[in-house]
């Protein structure tokens, strides 16, 4: 038996009463594993870094040895009940069902998409991504030219073998297959990416959906143990979890700022600096969004203004930047970013032979997230 004692879940869509704990019961007769603890968490974006913090801090205080953290999100089975309740009160008028089909499949039949709009605005992401990007000066060329390294540096990780974190997915049926390589990563050019009109503000919004980041089925999982237990039991640590930070700020015209805020904050509680961070490994929720947030951490006006500092922070290098692609290129299912992001950071650190990693995202409801990874053995 192990003594890995919690199983820590989080879920974005379709939460069900404790779906960490219908999920573990079948694993539990096939692994093993001692489980006395199971809840879960329903979030945005930032849900997994919250389950390494939850974790960091039990861990601190020697309160047991390990846990599993999983997460999962599956868009294409997304909910269809709120169309469904408004189409049951249309059947009620209904004298010949036959004749309306057509309404039944158009209506009830189809997924029924989020949004992801914030519940304090109304305003789309997307949206609120675009006027971000116009406020820092991010221009849509810039915009494009990120997104096509994202997906550029992705493919070649790919092809070198850096993302065998991502396991393949086995379908059945009559024609079973192996799905080995997602599809999501496509190195275009700049002018097919030029081509194409504006996603959310227009006609002159900058924002397409070749500089955005895509939403997909996605699922992670991750062991967390303190390193006297990963050690006597024959595990080989990958990284250090040193240190976190969550912010939050106004979500109508700094819903997606959260790095800019969260990197300075996390590295001063960690007596650090950026020239001392080897690593960056940001979420892409848009290319804009990332490259706005660098401006504004290299902008005296946002660092004294909004930040209370006596001048800007500081421009971090974009080679230190997602160098294994982002959630521009592989996607971005909310249950799994910010495992994804964690483990980019720690093999990211072995390849390059770093020591500090920092890990940023944004979230919904102008949330974010910083965290501080360290190099095993260094």
């Amino acid at each position: 038996m192990s003594s890995v004692n919690d199983d820590y879940r989080k879920y974005v869509s379709q939460l069900k009463s404790n779906s960490a704990k219908q999920v573990i019961l079948p694993e539990r007769q096939l692994l093993w594993l001692e489980f006395q603890i199971r809840f879960a968490i329903a979030s945005l974006c930032k849900i997994f870094n919250t389950i390494f913090r939850i974790r960091y801090n039990i861990n601190k205080e020697n309160m047991e040895h390990g846990v599993i953290s999983k997460g999962l999100l599956i868009f294409t089975s997304n909910q269809i009940s709120f169309r469904l309740v408004k189409l049951c009160l249309v059947f009620r008028k209904l004298k010949h069902l036959v004749k309306n089909s057509k309404l039944i499949v158009k209506n009830l039949l189809s997924p029924e998409l989020p949004a992801v709009a914030e519940f304090s605005t109304g305003e789309t992401m997307g949206h609120s991504g675009d006027r971000l990007a116009a406020a820092f000066n991010v221009s849509r060329k810039e915009q494009d030219e990120f997104a096509l390294r994202s997906h550029s540096l992705a493919k070649a990780a790919t092809e070198t073998g850096k993302l065998t974190d991502i396991m393949p997915v086995f379908l059945e049926g009559k024609n079973p297959q192996t799905i080995k390589v997602d599809n999501g990563v496509r190195v275009s050019t700049m002018e097919k990416m030029a081509s194409l009109k504006p996603a959310f503000v227009k006609p002159h919004g900058t924002v397409t959906a070749a500089n955005a980041s895509y939403l997909t089925d996605g699922a992670s999982a991750c062991l967390i143990m303190t390193e006297d237990f990963a050690l006597a039991n024959g595990y080989k640590p990958k990284a250090y979890l040193r240190e976190f930070q969550y912010v939050a700020q106004d979500p109508k015209d700094q819903l997606l700022l959260s790095p800019a805020y969260v990197i300075p904050k996390l590295l001063d509680k960690a007596g650090l600096g950026l020239n001392d961070v080897d690593v960056f490994e940001i979420h892409e929720a848009f290319a804009g969004q990332v490259l706005a947030n660098m401006n504004a951490l290299d902008s005296d006006y946002f660092c004294k203004e909004h930040m209370g500092r006596s001048g800007k922070y500081g421009r971090v290098p974009i080679d230190k930047i997602n160098r294994w692609g982002g959630s521009l290129s592989i996607g971005h299912p909310f249950g799994a970013t910010g495992v994804r992001l964690a483990a980019h950071a720690a093999g990211r650190l072995k390849e390059e032979k770093g020591q500090y990693a920092v890990i940023a995202a944004c979230a919904a409801g102008g949330h974010g997230v910083g965290m501080l990874v360290e190099a095993y053995g260094k």
